[in-house]
């Protein structure tokens, strides 16, 4: 059985959905420090032909708490802006109907934490491309290794879940090594994203952008097509 252990972004990209595609049981680490400069309440879609970042709206943004910890601000204006934006941004793309309905399932039902309205933004994309990939939660797992270094508990969580097969994302390279987990009995890789080009309705292609993109312009068919094209390392 494989293992993935990641933090819950919004609406991520294609690479984080080929991780899920590549296990068995993927595990949101919404357990973790947020980080304020990374992809939890934030991603970038195509909006009039150029690359335009979007941030779900927080209270109280801290690297000193958790993932979990930290409520979505619902009452900003820019909340109501943020689904305007991307009606603009999609009303003409192919699957835009199609879509539309996932994007809002995601957002409707007001979860108090970003970590939840980040996993159901995942997880209602998988549903929507039939993918079958077990999700579980850091913190609702109670397996007591929070005091734990960064890889041990990797390790820790991967082998409780009765697993030795981990893997991790390609940047997993700058801060684990494969022979500390081999010694731990847990084989390591990594998994390196290939950001296959496909039709965003104009001449250049803009990569790396939130998975809306490519389902508003691709066929279910065609994404699952991009989540195949990885290699592990």
């Amino acid at each position: 059985m494989k293992v993935a252990i990641m933090q819950p972004y919004i609406f991520p990209y294609v690479g984080y959905f080929q991780l899920i595609k590549a296990v068995d049981v993927f595990v949101f680490y919404d357990d973790v420090n947020f980080i304020k400069k990374g992809y939890i309440n934030k991603n970038t879609i195509l909006l009039e032909g150029k690359a335009h970042d979007f941030t779900l709206p927080c209270h109280k943004i801290s690297q000193n708490k958790l993932i979990n910890e930290t409520y979505v601000a619902y009452d900003n204006p820019a909340f109501d802006k943020l689904i305007k934006t991307f009606d603009v941004a999609y009303k003409s793309a192919p699957n835009y109907e199609f879509v539309k309905p996932l994007f809002y399932r995601a957002l409707n039902g007001k979860p108090l934490s970003i970590a939840e309205l980040a996993e159901h933004s995942v997880i209602e994309v998988c549903k929507y491309l039939g993918l079958k990939t077990q999700f579980l939660t850091a913190s609702k797992l109670n397996l007591d290794n929070r005091h734990l270094n960064r890889a041990d508990r990797l390790i820790d969580t991967t082998t409780q879940l009765d697993s030795n097969y981990y893997i991790n994302a390609i940047g997993g390279q700058k801060l684990y090594s494969k022979d500390y987990f081999e010694e731990r009995n847990v084989k390591l890789d990594f998994l390196q994203p290939n950001l296959k080009k496909y039709d965003q309705g104009m001449e250049q292609f803009i990569p790396g952008l939130s998975i809306i993109d490519a389902l508003m312009w691709c066929s279910i068919e065609e994404v699952i097509g991009l989540l195949e094209d990885y290699q592990l390392v």
